[in-house]
């Protein structure tokens, strides 16, 4: 039976560590690597993963992108039904809503509703909403499904089975935790997914310095963002980003703070009338009297516990000085 060994690169620590393991165990013939481009990724991370992995381990990459062309086209229809005049149970059935289209809102929506070719952005526009901590659906609609049909795509046409290699450690959180974490001392480790596809995830029980240590022994350098005073290096910024990471985010990479507060602006103009909008949820309250809640959420990340007063401290770092929660920078 021929075997493909399939690992999927983020441009983050424990991927890039993976894709170490997979070659040393198996050889870079056996090996393919892809990386699901989600849209909300820094340039560096795309720049690490694209052009310095490949050059540094000799390997290709290749990258998907959901698209949601499908989903746009069901939204205008139903937007269209209602701009048009028709009741919106007569659209939605008996489906309940707390807050309701009027064929004004429709209207209006169906001018700005359009795949703007960015899969973030896309899959907030279509779901109405941007993703959050209990529904965390980024990750499902932006990488596990387009690289499922990748591997799927590639046991049509090369071979008999893959095995996926996801770079995950169960004490990144609780939830990967309790996810994974099995019975007893037990990981989950190997599943089967069907179909010939399996999920490999072999550095579930390793910690973060064993990550690094995995770069050292293999001569790659992290990415350079770890030494920028990012934990997370996957969205810019992720959703999940703790206060001081985001006061990282604004004052290195002000741009990105620009982006998403532009992103909550349009997301807000093609969501239902009222509808709580923002990119950190923050309530009900949403854009209520705001322009943009990301800018808010910023301001608040510059201050001390409590979140009342200013930290002079922090308002003192240099945005250019190096910083690593990881201790990279001594």
């Amino acid at each position: 039976m021929s075997l493909i060994h399939l690992i999927s690169l983020s441009g983050g620590k424990d991927s890039t560590a993976t894709a170490i393991l997979a070659l040393e165990l198996h050889g870079i013939a056996a090996c393919r690597f892809v990386m699901a481009d989600t849209g909300n990724e820094h340039e560096s991370t795309l720049e690490y993963a694209l052009n310095y992995l490949p050059v540094a381990l000799g390997i290709k990459v290749d990258v998907v992108r959901a698209d949601f062309a499908d989903e746009f086209a069901t939204k205008r229809a139903n937007l269209a039904r209602i701009a048009a005049g028709e009741p919106e149970s007569a659209v939605y059935g008996k489906r309940k809503f707390m807050y309701h289209w009027t064929a004004k809102a429709a209207q209006r929506a169906l001018e700005l509703l359009h795949p703007s070719g960015n899969p973030y952005l896309d899959l907030c526009m279509v779901r109405g909403g941007f993703p959050s901590r209990k529904r965390q659906f980024c990750t499902e609609y932006l990488k596990t499904k387009p690289l499922t049909e990748f591997a799927m795509e590639l046991i049509d046409r090369e071979c008999d089975a893959i095995w996926s290699w996801q770079g995950v450690r169960i004490d990144e959180s609780q939830s990967r935790r309790e996810r994974l974490q099995g019975t007893g001392a037990c990981v989950k480790h190997f599943e089967v997914v069907g179909g010939g596809l399996f999920t490999y995830r072999p550095i579930l029980r390793w910690n973060v310095g064993d990550v690094f240590e995995a770069h050292r022994l293999a001569g790659i350098e992290p990415n350079p963002l770890y030494k920028q005073g990012m934990s997370r290096v996957g969205c810019m910024p992720c959703i999940n980003c703790s206060k001081g990471e985001l006061h990282e985010v604004s004052r290195r990479f002000p741009q990105h703070i620009a982006r998403i507060a532009e992103w909550e602006a349009l997301v807000s103009e093609v969501c239902r009338p009222r509808s709580p909008v923002s990119f950190f949820h923050m309530g009900t309250k949403a854009h209520a009297g705001q322009a943009s809640t990301i800018e808010s959420v910023v301001e608040w990340s510059k201050t001390s516990r409590g979140g009342k007063q200013f930290s002079l401290l922090t308002a003192l770092d240099e945005s250019t000085a190096c910083s690593s929660a990881y201790g990279l920078c001594e």
